[in-house]
């Protein structure tokens, strides 16, 4: 009896050491699979935002030292004469992003409204969704050979309306599938709380849900007005560029990526002076605004609204 009950203590007490030392084993483990994991995580960040801070801190460094009144303030100076400005392709860059986006921004929201609430399933929305992500990946060259054939051709001018219509266009498929995932993320318990209010469905969509997912919408507009603030390719065969100030829609117009494209492949010291000197501007503009309207969504006004 004693010696049985003396085996079956020494063999309680190796179990609970193999137990001890597999917890500790496997707490080691978890503790390099964390640590791996994290440092893989910071190492893939750091990956994707290096080449955005090189890229930045080479504007800084070649196109500051051109910053000053005149670049915007003035139009670009006769060729081989030194000085000049860009405030003709400042100005002409907001016309064509505002046209844009008043054409882009409502229609991707409605088509995202759509897919998410009323279309779901449906042969139809299947098509939208398609057709949304194909405009995604066609080349933004092809958007502005179609604006030119649409627009341009026919009216026989290019245009500051015939560019917002390709970078518009451009903006849609963003906006659309962006605006339609958002709306998927609200909880459809809302939806019910709202119909069994008696609230009519149309109302209910625009007031609670687009309410509830107005950051993340807000969100996916900024990401497409970042996309076309950028092109070139479009405007070549649309706005086509402006030595002047232009807001006429019926003239062509100029723009930051345009006058850029066309002074960097200049043979002039001074024109690769103020390309890198506006595409910094370009730069800078297009993270100011984004920053700002990430600002608002998230501590802001529409954070508190939503």
């Amino acid at each position: 009896m004693g010696g049985h009950a003396r085996g079956s203590g020494e063999d309680g007490l190796r179990t609970m050491a193999s137990q001890l030392k597999s917890s500790t084993t496997n707490r080691r483990w978890r503790w390099f699979a964390n640590h791996m994991a994290t440092a893989a995580a910071v190492g893939a960040t750091i990956l994707v935002i290096a080449p955005l801070v090189a890229i930045f801190l080479d504007l800084v460094y070649k196109g500051a030292s051109s910053l000053n009144l005149d670049f915007f303030t003035k139009t670009p100076a006769p060729v081989g004469e030194m000085g000049g400005g860009m405030v003709n392709a400042i100005v002409g860059s907001g016309v064509l992003l505002m046209l844009a986006s008043a054409m882009g921004v409502p229609v991707g929201i409605a088509a995202g409204i759509y897919l998410s609430e009323f279309g779901r399933g449906t042969k139809l929305s299947n098509l939208v969704r398609f057709t949304a992500d194909v405009l995604n990946g066609v080349p933004s060259i092809v958007m502005g050979i179609a604006a030119y054939s649409l627009i341009v051709a026919p009216e026989k001018t290019f245009s500051a309306f015939a560019g917002g219509v390709a970078l518009g266009i451009m903006m849609i498929p963003t906006v659309a599938r962006t605006t339609e995932e958002m709306l998927l993320m609200v909880p459809h318990s809302i939806r019910e709380a709202a119909l069994g209010l008696g609230v009519p469905n149309w109302r209910s969509v625009l007031s609670i849900t687009l309410k509830t997912a107005l950051p993340g919408v807000i969100t996916g507009c900024m990401l497409a007005f970042a996309r076309v603030a950028g092109e070139t390719a479009p405007l070549l065969f649309t706005a086509f560029g402006n030595p002047f100030v232009s807001t006429a829609l019926n003239q062509p117009i100029e723009a930051l990526p345009l006058q850029i494209y066309v002074y960097a492949l200049s043979p002039y010291d001074e024109w690769h002076r103020l390309a890198w000197a506006g595409s910094l501007v370009l730069i800078v503009l297009i993270v100011v605004a984004v920053a700002l309207v990430r600002f608002v969504t998230t501590r802001g006004v529409l954070k508190g609204a939503s």
